[in-house]
């Protein structure tokens, strides 16, 4: 796995890349970039599964004043919980 190769290929999508890191666990390595959006992010998940040599999971960030937005946004969405 070469960075600028791993670069190249997010840049390709619009992306940059942030940082990669090499982990213990679950995960062999993280990578974090910076999309345009959420279907180019998706987008460059599918085209690494389809590789058949990475299995990638895709984990949204969101800011603080993003999550505010969210929170407020909740007072006008209507739901009815099962079983009322």
């Amino acid at each position: 796995m070469r960075r600028a190769d791993i670069a190249k290929t997010i840049e390709s999508a619009g992306g940059k890349l942030e940082a990669i890191y090499f982990a213990f666990g679950d995960a062999d390595f993280v990578i974090i970039l910076d999309a345009p959006d959420n279907i180019s992010a998706a987008a460059l998940s599918v085209v690494a599964n389809e590789s058949g040599f990475v299995t990638s999971k895709i984990i949204v960030l969101m800011t603080a004043d993003e999550m505010d937005q969210a929170i407020k946004k909740t007072t006008t969405i209507e739901y009815l919980p099962p079983g009322d």
